[in-house]
């Protein structure tokens, strides 16, 4: 009985050349001890190519690209909101530059005012997510943050409105409709459009009475749609930036009746904030 050798390229090469020779299949296997089970294999791939050398596999093709194999962070969506966002996408699936031109896109973000840029980013074994090593204690916020608001729109933008409080109805009114949004929209023409999301603070009924006191119009917006609001892109270059920073501790000085904090001078007035 033929004994199973290993087929290196060499011992290919015998094997086709028994057989060009004019040998039967069963006499080459009998001469080098191969089982006779492979030698057809082996003559048909070298009828179809003329190559006898191991074709080495690297597994099964890819179906997806780098970018979909990474982990990301999304909403869930209901099916009525995935109709909502639909619908929405189609209506304004064909308006023109000169439309959109005329609506403007707002939001606010929180952003902390300590740098995430230390943070260690690892790969993780199924399971071990908790682990010890694989986590680190820190606040939701590392500390102090502001809130910003702005609004973009094609070609211009509004001033940046920040603040360390939580945005109300009674400040969204007050501040970002009376003092931005509506000044804004009176350099505009008729067919402004104001977007904002359906966030508790921007549907208040305070906020309502203002939008139609001040003539202001709003655009119909689906429920849970960030990634369709054109600020958000703002906010990811904004965050970044500050996620880069070197953050240096305050230094004060003393220069003849003014501080020194952080290379910004303040007058002297009996509190440094």
């Amino acid at each position: 009985m033929a004994q199973r050798k290993h087929l290196d390229d060499f011992l290919r090469g015998r094997i086709i050349g028994r057989l060009e020779c004019g040998r039967t299949q069963l006499e080459a296997s009998e001469e080098l001890g191969i089982a006779q089970s492979v030698i057809p294999r082996l003559w048909q791939r070298f009828q179809d190519d003329g190559n006898v050398s191991r074709c080495y596999s690297t597994g099964r093709p890819l179906v997806t690209t780098p970018n979909e194999d990474r982990p990301v962070r999304c909403v869930p969506l209901t099916a009525t909101h995935c109709r909502l966002r639909l619908t929405w996408s189609r209506e304004h699936a064909l308006w023109t530059p000169q439309q959109w031109s005329c609506v403007i896109f707002s939001d606010e973000s929180r952003f902390s005012l300590q740098s995430d840029s230390h943070r260690t980013l690892i790969w993780r074994a199924p399971g071990t997510r908790y682990h010890q090593e694989n986590t680190t204690k820190r606040h939701r916020y590392g500390g102090a943050g502001w809130l910003v608001w702005g609004g973009v729109i094609l070609g211009s933008r509004t001033d940046l409105h920040v603040q360390s409080v939580t945005m109300t109805g009674h400040i969204y009114r007050d501040v970002i409709l009376e003092q931005h949004v509506r000044l804004f929209r009176d350099t505009m023409e008729a067919e402004f459009l104001f977007m904002d999301d359906n966030g508790r603070r921007h549907r208040a009924n305070i906020v309502d009475e203002c939008f139609q006191s001040e003539y202001i119009t709003r655009m119909d917006w689906p429920s849970y749609s960030p990634d369709l609001n054109a600020i958000e892109h703002v906010w990811n270059m904004l965050g970044r930036r500050i996620a880069a920073r070197q953050t240096l501790p305050p230094v004060y000085r003393n220069f003849g009746g003014h501080y020194l904090m952080c290379g910004v001078i303040f007058p002297k007035i009996g509190l440094i904030i």
